[in-house]
């Protein structure tokens, strides 16, 4: 098992993603978003498990300011989430090409 958390530091739902990891003593890997996003690759293998409407939260400021609101092309808006990571739904959990959005200890005991 290779665990990713790509979330914030202050993301009360990352800290509990954290948290059930180290309960269990599963190795994990954490990327703050607010320091660096996902890389191309990354994305690609996240956006393929989930979706990338899944991967953008619509109520972040940033959302409106952005014409995210208004921007139909999914080409576009993969741009401006890459460009933007204050702009993903958090914790994003990845294992492997598998991925997650939110807090999902059921899907997470299943990778176990």
């Amino acid at each position: 098992m290779n665990i990713q958390i790509f979330g914030r530091k202050k993301c009360f739902d990352t800290g509990k993603a954290e948290r059930y990891f180290k309960e269990r003593n599963i190795k994990y890997q954490f990327i703050d978003l607010n320091q660096k996003g996902l890389s191309k690759g990354e994305m690609a293998s996240v956006k393929a498990a989930i979706g990338l409407k899944a991967m953008i939260n619509p109520q972040v400021k940033d959302y409106s300011r952005l014409n995210l609101d208004r921007i139909s092309s999914s080409t576009m808006r993969e741009e401006i989430l890459y460009n933007n990571p204050i702009l993903y739904n958090t914790p994003i959990v990845r294992n492997g090409k598998q991925a997650t959005i939110g807090y999902q200890p059921t899907i997470w005991k299943e990778w176990e």
